[in-house]
């Protein structure tokens, strides 16, 4: 653009000297050399122009050079040969100003071709093209060490870990809710964690679902290598799945059978996931560990845990 702006001063200056050329025609002695000097400055702006340009691009006289004389042909007069320089000069600046002009045509469309690409990319990052897809869930399968099926699409997420927060309790509960939940008696004994996990269990079992999850955290979070970490983790599972929330039931048990494949409640967690994929509609991911369940715990499953068991595999109808 620099360039550009050179050009257009340099072009106004030669076009100015080009308009004057006819007094300086009629000048007398000097006009000659002013006219090389005119004719030198046009040259130096069109190698500015366009560099390495030649008469391959367009015809160009030389400072002072005139046309060829045949031998013995009578000289011109010096005023037609300032004329035929003037006029050659004159055509030269012609064609370098509808080169200019053309230049700045281009540079505007450009300008304007990249101020509309520029709006596009803005408008597009505003109504979010460059947001990230979302977050697929894990699947069960995988989670229980079963072969993975075919990929699909998945319905909403249900093994994710479950938050360690403590779930915030109904607000403003009733003094009726208060005096009942008052009332039952927390354990002490010599085992604080046992009496911890304890009363959970006594809120649970007296339905009070959200006191019981928050009780249960905090037995968790104090005492994270308790003998009794594979009950309140499959416990905080049941209380949710008591309470209707199947989904984060799902990821308790999950999280269960995961960190303690082992553990004295693995199998209820389990068998129970499978219950919760069946109440969230997800008959593929419950038979895959219903059929978990039935191959690793056989014994459970014939025994202390199969009348759920046989209830869970009616409602799930797996092949």
């Amino acid at each position: 653009m620099n360039k550009l702006t050179w050009n257009k001063r340099s072009l106004a200056l030669v076009l100015a000297v080009a308009i004057a050329s006819p007094a300086l025609a009629q000048s007398g002695g000097d006009a000659d050399g002013r006219l090389r000097k005119l004719e030198a400055e046009v040259s130096a702006l069109q190698r500015v122009v366009f560099p390495g340009g030649d008469g391959r691009f367009f015809p160009q006289m030389q400072p002072g050079q005139g046309g060829t004389v045949a031998p013995g042909s009578p000289a011109s007069a010096p005023t037609a040969d300032l004329l035929a320089r003037m006029d050659a000069l004159e055509g030269q600046v012609a064609r370098l100003t509808a080169q200019i002009e053309e230049g700045q045509h281009r540079i505007e469309k450009l300008e304007t071709r990249l101020a509309a690409l520029e709006g596009a990319k803005i408008e597009g990052k505003a109504d979010g093209v460059d947001a990230l897809p979302g977050t697929t869930t894990a699947n069960t399968a995988a989670m229980t060490g079963t072969a993975a099926p075919a990929p699909k699409p998945a319905p909403a997420p249900v093994a994710t870990k479950p938050t360690p927060t403590k779930p915030a309790v109904a607000a403003d509960p009733s003094a009726k809710r208060l005096a009942a939940v008052r009332a039952i008696e927390k354990p002490k004994t010599d085992d604080p964690g046992d009496d911890e996990y304890s009363y959970g269990f006594r809120l649970w079992e007296a339905k009070f679902y959200p006191e019981a999850q928050q009780q249960l955290k905090l037995f968790l979070q104090k005492y994270p290598k308790h003998a009794r970490t594979s009950y309140a983790r499959n416990l905080l599972g049941r209380s949710y799945l008591d309470d209707k929330n199947a989904h984060e039931a799902a990821g308790w048990f999950l999280q269960n059978y995961k960190t303690e494949p082992k553990g004295d409640r693995a199998p209820d967690s389990l068998l129970y996931l499978a219950e919760a994929m069946r109440q969230l509609d997800d008959t593929k991911r419950g038979c895959v560990a219903l059929k978990q369940f039935a191959g690793d715990f056989s014994k459970e499953a014939a025994g202390r845990l199969k009348t759920q068991y046989d209830l869970t595999r009616s409602g799930l109808k797996c092949n």
